[in-house]
């Protein structure tokens, strides 16, 4: 089975990290998923949830009001500052 490996960052702290099995958001041209084998990426999201898909069907579901997404190569940094809310 292919993985993402997947890191959730602020500027004080890893919020999340590990290897997961998709990620489902919206940014301003509509819904996306990222898979293992994805294209690179890059996008802004804006006060929409950011769901991570993990084995055994067990999720996650981050909302902040700002982040950048970016995907290369199977491995997604997400940056954002929780102190935006």
């Amino acid at each position: 089975m292919n993985f993402l490996n997947v890191r959730i960052v602020t500027p004080r702290a890893v919020v999340y990290e590990g290897q997961v099995l998709s990620i489902s958001s919206a940014n301003s041209a509509g819904k996306f998923d990222i898979l293992p084998g994805h294209a690179n990426f890059i996008t802004i999201i804006e006060h929409s949830p950011i769901i991570i898909r993990m084995e055994k069907k067990r999720r996650l579901t981050f909302n902040f009001p700002v982040a950048i997404i970016s995907n290369m190569k199977n491995k997604v940094n997400i940056y954002t500052d929780l102190s935006l809310k």
